[in-house]
């Protein structure tokens, strides 16, 4: 076991507190919260902060008695994985249930509210579904059958008895996409409550409509196509067809296409082609396998 923030050799390890890696997040944090919830610890040898805040989080989790775990990651180790998760300054703390990162806190925090935290966390573990929860399921299921207006309904339905249910609300809006009626999904998005504003479920949401409004204006794909064969190294029409295939649906072919503008000149356009890469991916949201792909893809350049 390594010595990670200020902890010594005594610290509790197991498999109750470990050190994790981008190799191994999958594992150790989104399939493992499916059934225990993981606190995830950002940290650095030179955060002061951090040396304080580890060894309380291990204490509070290892006082949890196994309803909870902790998963430690050492930010200039892991960078990659910092950036997907919008990790901007040291000690950040993300709470993980059901494969989806639920809580956070930044900065260092007393022991009282560090417990507070934890025991609210593993409360998760005990929870069961509400109707609402269960009401969500049921909508998604429309959606994904094809059944839009009933799903659009059924999340409306929701949001008017809970304004503040993530889940929802971006089914919500979602749905209004889907649906063509852009203009109430950007009012629902211009109106998210501040409570939920930083959402994974919203953000995902609104880079999606963000990139379906580009998306309108790319242009038929086949013109685009024609552009390219005439010219390989049309960026622009390069990127043009990567927001219409977006349109289409076809997000791998939109990502292949926007990673090879990135293969060929990096810092086209104020690095135009990386931007709209990293749109995508919050589109699709941090477990996505096509984001997740896609990602390692993108690493791949920036460090070859």
């Amino acid at each position: 076991m390594l010595e990670l923030n200020g902890a010594d050799a005594s610290a509790p390890a197991g498999d109750l507190i470990t050190d994790g890696s981008e190799a191994t997040f999958m594992e150790d944090v989104i399939e493992t919260s499916q059934t225990t919830p993981v606190i995830v610890d950002f940290w650095a040898p030179w955060c002061g902060p951090c040396k304080t805040l580890g060894p309380a989080l291990e204490e509070a989790v290892t006082a949890a008695g196994g309803r909870v775990k902790m998963v430690k990651i050492n930010v200039d180790e892991n960078q990659m994985l910092a950036g997907q998760l919008r990790v901007q300054s040291i000690p950040t703390v993300f709470a993980f249930h059901e494969g989806k990162p639920v809580d956070a806190f930044q900065g260092a925090l007393p022991p009282s509210e560090i417990k507070t935290f934890v025991d609210k966390i593993a409360a998760l573990a005990g929870e069961e579904d509400n109707g609402l929860d269960d009401a969500v399921a049921a909508a998604e299921e429309m959606y994904e059958q094809g059944d839009i207006a009933d799903a659009a309904q059924t999340f409306a339905a929701i949001v008017e008895e809970d304004p503040s249910h993530a889940a929802a609300y971006a089914g919500l809006v979602k749905s209004c996409l889907a649906l063509g009626d852009s203009d109430q999904a950007n009012e629902l998005l211009a109106n998210v409550p501040e409570a939920i504003a930083q959402d994974t479920a919203i953000l995902a949401v609104k880079a999606q409509a963000e990139l379906a409004a580009t998306a309108a204006d790319a242009g038929e794909t086949a013109e685009l196509r024609a552009k390219l064969d005439a010219d390989e190294n049309d960026h622009q029409a390069r990127l043009d067809l990567a927001m219409a295939l977006l349109g289409e649906g076809k997000t791998e072919e939109a990502i292949a296409e926007l990673l090879d503008i990135f293969r060929r000149d990096r810092e086209w356009n104020d690095s135009a082609a990386k931007a709209q890469l990293f749109k995508v991916f919050d589109s699709l949201g941090p477990t996505d396998p096509v984001a997740q792909n896609g990602r390692r893809k993108l690493s791949s350049m920036i460090f070859a």
